[in-house]
Parts: C-alpha cells; structure tokens; sequence
C-alpha cells in the first residue's frame, strides 16, 4: 500500500518521515518517467545553453560597435570592426532565435510525451485495482487526478520549467558578461540582488503555504460539484438542491478567499522586483555616466551595461512564479504517486492455473471474510454448490448475500479459507479465464456510451450481428430493441438515457447470455423490472440459465421460484437449505418471507 492509502490523502499532518517517503515516492515517478528521455533532455539543455548565450552576446556586441568600431571610422576609415560587429549581432540573433526555437519544440514533445505516458499510466493503474480500492476512493478524486492534477504538471513543464531554465541561464551569462564589461557595475547588480533574493524566498514561503491551501480548496469544489452531478437523481428525489447549493457556495467562498490572499502577495512582490530593478538601472546610469565623463569607462560599454540591467530582473519574476507551477505540480505528483503506488487486493497469480474448459462446481472451503478489522461478514463458511444447479440466495439486508457473489467473482479475496471453482482456488487462476468461467449481473445494468448493439457484444467482443440479435431474443430484448429509432444501432447516450431502466436489465441480460459463463451470478438483477417486464425476463432466465451454475440473490421471491435450491443466510451463515417446496413446508424463515411476499401482491 501507498504512504497515502485511499483515505489519507488530503491530510496535511504528515510526520516528517512520511513527507520523506511521499517526496522521495514522487521523485521515482518522475525519474522513471524522463529516463526514457534523457537523451533528448541532454541535448535540450545543450541547445537552451547555446540559445541564451547567443542572445546575451548582443549588448557586448553592440557595445564592441561603440566603443572600437566607431573610432576606427572616425580615426582610421577603417570600416571592418563596425560592420564585423553588425554581421556577428545578425548572426547570433538568428542563432539564437532558430536554436530557442528548437528548444521550446523539443521542450514541449518531451512534456507531450511524458504527460501520455503518465495518464496511461495513471488509467490502466487504476483498471486494475482491485473494487476495494474504488469502493473507498470517491469518484470525483480519481477524476481530479487524471484532469486538473495532469494539467498542473503539464503548465510546469511547458511553462514552468522554461521559465526556469532560460531565466537562470540569463541572469548567470547577463552577470558575467556585465562583469566582462564593468566590474564595478557587475558588483552593484551582485549587490541589489541581495533583496531580491530575500524578497523571492519571502515570496517562495507564503506562496507555498497559500498555493496549497488554494488547491486543497479547489478540489473539495471539484469534488462536491461531480459527486452531486453524479448523483443529480438522488439530488433531486431528495431535493438536496438547497443544502447542496450552500455547500457549494461555501466551498466557492473558502477558494475565492484563498485566491484572494494569494493575489496579495502577487501584488507584493512582482511590484517591489520592478522597483528593485529600476533602482539599481538609475544607480549605474548615475555611476556609469559620471565615470564616462572622467573617462574611466567608455560610452559603449555603458549602452550595454543599461542594456543588461534593464532586463536583468525580469527572469526573476519568472522565477518566482515557477514557484506557483511548482507547488501545483508537486502536490499533484504527490497524489498521482500515492494512486501508482496502491496495489491490488487482488492481484493476479504469477503462474496461473489453466481452466480450458469449466464445469462451474463452487465451493467455499473454511472462508472467513472481513471487510475491515472489526466487520466479519462471513465466519467460517463452508458450502458446496454443484455444477448446473442454480442457487438462490434470500436473507435481510447484510445477511451476506452480495459478499458471497463478490467472492465467487473475486472481486474480493477471502481473509482465510479458499473460494473454489472445479476444485482449483480463485486466487491461482488467470483473470482470463475467471472472467470467461463467472460473469456477474448487477443492479446497476450500466450501459456505455455506444450503440445497443455494443453494450451487448461486451459480453463476447467481435459477436456477429446474428448472435447479437440471438442473444437479446433470448432474454426478451429483441421486440423493444427494434422498436428504438435505429434499433440495434441505436446510440444509447449518456449512461443508457434512451432507454428506461428495465430496458438496461434486459440489455445486461444479453450481455451475459452472449458470454455464455459457466457461473453465473445475478445480483438483484430483476429489482428494477415492472411486473410485465419481470414476467418476460422469468423465460428468458430459463435459457439464461440453462445448463449453468447460476447464483440468484433476489428479494422477489418470484425469481426464486425457478431455483433448484434456495440458501437462507442470516449474519453470513446459512439458517436454511433445501428445493423452494421444502422450505415452504418447513415453515421456517423462507416460509414467512414467502408468505410476506404473497400477501404483498394481494
């Protein structure tokens, strides 16, 4: 597991070994992924190099014209120094226009490519984590982390670190050449950089304390606005609007406010840097002049001496708000790390056992089950389910029905104990083929963006048409399917909009019939169905069914009826055991929610 873990990633009382570790997390992130491209970033850097001297040597140059060419003119008629000066001047403007040029390109295809890899990375991460995991990371932080965190680190490297580079190669040739014309001028400049590098780390330690608390603002926003966007239904059946609205303006409140103080310190230092600036240009315009006139400095050395100064607290300023890019950046490359880092509950055995061809016999060997410390769902469980038989499971709510059908489809692993399937443990078989054996229909039916007819093939990629259409007759599908404006090609929008919510069953139902598992698991599948519809769906579930291992968890009794075999489960134990007839017969727990449900439909 990460330093982080899904709920502690928003905290800000981290001991200091565990900042260490979360840095020193970040750092190997990032390393592994620019050391595919160190080659390229080397040659960039040498390009960035030769590009920043090449524009700095244009005051020395002209100073050069001044100072040697126009008195060779003058003395001698001798016009080579002058018109040497000017075709250097050209040359090394246009060198270093084309070579900043190359640089700024190579910069951003580096950026480019690092940014494709890391969100990559960052889904194909999160597609294996294990259900545990995304059952505690709430949605609106996974999608922060794929938009607003990338593009953080995306405006550091194109902008950022740009700035940061060409700003401190500036400053170091610009002080060097100045040094090379003047000394005394290049010690005033050395000398008014001593509060501007006070001023900056100033700068440097608010922002970073004020940057943070403006994205930690910023992504509750984010958060509150796609969690109450996601669950617009419940909002409105709840009519959440209100209290929802105030929380929002809330959080938009404590984020302005944060933007607020941080517009301060901008209003602080980007002004004191330019008056930093401008006193020390009139300083050695003063000094400089006064020494012209006693001729202790010549007039050109002078014009490139202002030339300097007037542009060489610029790249501070820049630097100061690489401070802003960095901070973001870090931040989020600390949560991206924290995600790259989890590991899958379950995870994939290294050498897998073959299953060619499943008979569907499950079987649970001493399984005890927790989903945390103190929460046992399941203790000591032993069952044995024969292949072809279908199983309905009934019980109140936390009986542990649907923790049984998430181990039987390993979305979870046991604590302790063994979930088999035809004798071999979950946990040694190949996804691919636990995936092919057992397939799980939910409640949910969620429907992706697409036509009807490729949420259906999801259940066998590259189905043919025929077998598409077999599959939804078999379940009942068929007749509302072509009664849609473009029948299987219809779009089913956003979330399967198009069609109501017993229609997405009976689509998930042909999903799972073209899959045609040995085990399958049908969670609540026919709560969202009206009764005509429920009615249908019962004779598509005898084919569905059919020469199958099938788990039924339902709370219509009605669905139960076609089980072979009915479990009673009670604070995960199993109360009852026998056929439908037997258990009525009995006259024990399945009898009274029997006799419950048929007088509900009185």
């Amino acid at each position: 597991m990460s330093v982080y873990g899904v709920q502690g990633e928003d905290r800000s009382d981290y001991t200091k070994e565990e900042s260490k570790q979360i840095r020193a997390r970040s750092r190997r992130l990032l390393g592994s992924l620019l050391r595919p491209h160190i080659g390229r970033v080397v040659v960039t850097m040498i390009l960035v190099v030769i590009a920043v001297a090449a524009n700095i040597a244009g005051p020395m140059i002209i100073a050069f014209g001044i100072d040697h060419g126009l008195p060779a003119i003058m003395q001698q008629a001798d016009w080579l120094p002058l018109w040497g000066a000017t075709i250097v001047y050209v040359l090394a403007a246009i060198v270093g226009g084309v070579l900043m040029f190359v640089y700024t390109v190579s910069v951003a295809r580096i950026s480019q490519t690092v940014l494709f890899d890391l969100r990559r990375r960052l889904f194909d991460h999160a597609q294996r984590l294990s259900l545990e995991f995304h059952e505690s990371y709430t949605s609106g932080r996974i999608i922060a982390r794929q938009t607003s965190d990338l593009e953080s680190i995306r405006d550091l490297l194109d902008q950022g670190l740009n700035e940061l580079v060409r700003g401190i190669l500036f400053m170091g040739f610009t002080a060097v050449a100045m040094l090379i014309l003047d000394p005394l001028s290049g010690l005033i400049v050395f000398v008014a950089l001593i509060p501007a590098v006070l001023l900056t780390r100033w700068f440097q330690v608010r922002s970073t304390k004020l940057f943070r608390e403006t994205r930690t603002t910023s992504a509750r926003m984010i958060v509150h606005f796609v969690e109450t966007m996601t669950g617009i239904r419940a909002v409105k059946a709840f009519r959440k609007e209100p209290a929802n609205q105030r929380e929002f303006d809330q959080r938009v409140d404590d984020y302005r406010d944060a933007n607020f103080r941080t517009i301060n310190i901008f209003g602080i230092y980007e002004p004191g840097i330019m008056s930093i600036g401008a006193i020390t240009l009139a300083t050695l315009i003063l000094v400089g002049g006064l020494r012209v006139v006693d001729g202790t400095l010549e007039i050109g050395a002078l014009l490139g001496i202002a030339l300097y100064a007037r542009n060489f607290f610029q790249p501070i300023q820049g630097i100061g708000m690489f401070f802003n890019g960095y901070q973001a950046a870090s931040a989020a490359l600390e949560k991206i790390s924290g995600v790259l880092e989890e590991e899958p509950t379950v995870r994939e055995p290294t050498q897998p056992k073959s299953l060619p061809a499943s008979r569907g016999q499950i079987d649970f060997d001493e399984v005890e089950f927790s989903y945390g410390a103190d929460k046992t769902v399941l203790p000591d469980f032993d069952l044995h389910i024969p292949s072809g038989q279908t199983i309905a499971l009934v019980g109140t709510t936390g009986a542990g029905k649907s923790t049984l059908a998430k181990l039987i489809s390993r979305f979870y692993d046991p604590t302790e104990g063994a979930v088999k399937l035809d004798g071999v443990d979950l946990r040694e078989l190949a996804n691919d083929d636990l995936r092919r054996a057992v397939v799980m229909v939910t409640q949910e039916a969620y429907l992706f963006a697409g036509t009807v007819a490729d949420n259906i093939a999801l259940g066998r990629p590259g189905a043919s048409a025929e077998e598409i259409e077999m599959a939804a007759r078999a379940v009942g599908a068929h007749e509302f399917i072509e009664a849609l404006p473009d029948g299987y090609d219809t779009d089913v929008a956003k979330r399967g909009g198009r069609v109501s919510l017993g229609q997405r069953q009976l689509l998930s139902f042909a999903r799972a019939f073209l899959a045609d598992p040995r085990v399958l698991i049908l969670d609540e599948a026919t709560a969202s169905l009206d009764i005509p519809s429920e009615r249908l769906v019962q004779e598509g579930l005898t084919t569905l069914l059919a020469d199958r291992t099938a788990i039924i968890i339902a709370h219509r009794l009605s669905t139960v009826a076609i089980a072979d075999r009915v479990l009673v489960m009670e604070h995960g134990r199993i109360i009852e055991d026998g056929s439908p007839d037997e258990l009525i017969a009995l006259g024990g727990k399945f009898a009274s929610l029997h006799r419950a449900w048929r007088e509900s439909l009185v």
